[in-house]
């Protein structure tokens, strides 16, 4: 087994149990690792810390898969961890009538870089570390024993793998290839997903109670659903008895998916405007006509890719919800989000509040939202915790 020591005094993260370890924190890096090959870390003073994957060309260079000196990285140990987090969902499953599910949510279920969601029969992998890619096989093969399905699918085509050294990648693994569309139904609600060519790995798990949230509050409001990809938020108002939907999305495949989403659940479409545009021009075309509306949703996809990005992200996030409080009628919801990792809640909440007093509106939050619990977050990875939103009152 390769070992790497820590420089001086920087083992406390590893002591919390936290699972990323900097190349600024390496004493040294031997020569020729192999990407995602297991290495042992050890203190300054020869005591063991953690094992797990290497990446050399990446400056999170070593991510954690046991702190157990005693336990091995092989077949049996992906064995356990994958049943682990599968039979803590069960009991999610028993809560909640829905066929789609995330099995395995990365770092916070003991596995660094690894996602797994669960689309009725297919199952949907990524890989974005180089640990995960190097047991890529093991993982199938252990995947598949614990969960029947009738095809797992590879969704790895991201950006992110290009830190860890590693191509985007997508295809069939085993079983079937997914069809063109597969139906998964959502507390009443069916939704078709696009497993090959989807956002993600084909469709906003992490939303799922949100959504609920939302149906709750929509009873006869006219409602403009920002970025609305396939529909998600306005099918659950149109459920929840909302007067009007207007769909804002710049794709226009997704906007034929969500109509088809609409027709396959009987809801009526002469209560829903569907626009192709972008959301930034069109909220800003809005105000100039004077529109209001009763209920705004802003779910924008990752605005902040990297911290060297987080400036323009904040100035986007204002710039929306300040058109969004001008478009709220006196005592309008807004549910206002970020899935951007590197947005810290407090400043997001900051930047709603600022983008309400630029709009000359008083506001309060009534709730804060976060991912779906199938999605949790280890209490020693923060960072887990990317997704968060406000539901916000206007005066």
């Amino acid at each position: 087994m390769t070992t790497i020591s820590l420089k001086p005094g920087r083992e406390a993260s590893l002591r919390r149990r936290h699972p990323w370890v900097f190349s600024g924190a390496l004493a040294r890096l031997p020569r020729a690792l192999d990407p995602g090959q297991t290495v042992d870390l050890f203190s300054s003073r020869g005591e063991f810390l953690a094992r797990g994957s290497v990446s050399p060309h990446s400056q999170m260079t070593v991510r954690v898969w046991t702190f157990d000196p005693d336990q091995a990285v092989d077949a049996a140990f992906f064995h356990r961890r994958l049943l682990e987090a599968i039979e803590k969902r069960a009991s999610l499953k028993a809560a909640w009538p829905t066929t789609a599910i995330r099995l395995v949510n990365a770092e916070s279920d003991g596995l660094p870089g690894l996602i797994v969601d669960q689309y009725d029969e297919f199952l949907v992998m990524q890989c974005l570390s180089a640990g995960a890619e190097y047991w890529k096989q093991t993982i199938v093969e252990q995947l598949l024993r614990l969960v029947p399905c009738r095809g797992l699918y590879e969704r790895s085509d991201v950006p992110v793998r290009a830190k860890e050294g590693l191509s985007p990648v997508k295809g069939r693994l085993a079983g079937e290839p997914p069809p063109e569309l597969v139906a998964v139904e959502e507390s009443g609600i069916k939704f078709l997903v696009d497993i090959i060519n989807g956002h993600k790995t084909g469709f906003y798990l992490d939303q799922r109670e949100n959504r609920r949230r939302l149906a709750a509050l929509a009873e006869g409001a006219e409602v403009l659903n920002c970025f609305a990809y396939t529909g998600g938020f306005g099918l659950y108002a149109l459920t929840g008895g909302a007067a009007r939907i207007t769909n804002v999305e710049t794709s226009g495949p997704a906007l034929e998916l969500l109509q088809q989403n609409l027709a396959i659940n009987g809801l009526a479409s002469d209560r829903v405007d569907n626009l192709q545009a972008d959301v930034f021009k069109l909220l800003r075309e809005f105000c100039d006509q004077g529109r209001r509306f009763d209920l705004i949703v802003l779910d924008p996809p990752k605005f902040a890719e990297s911290r060297s990005r987080l400036s323009g992200a904040a100035r986007g996030y204002k710039d929306i919800g300040l058109l969004a409080f001008r478009l709220l009628r006196p005592r309008g919801l807004l549910f206002t989000f970020s899935c951007s990792g590197l947005m810290d809640p407090a400043l997001f909440q900051k930047i709603t509040a600022d983008a309400a007093l630029d709009a000359g509106r008083q506001a309060q939050i009534i709730a804060r939202l976060d991912q779906a619990a199938d999605h949790p977050v280890a209490l020693n990875f923060p960072e887990g915790a990317y997704l968060k939103g406000l539901v916000c009152r206007a005066d």
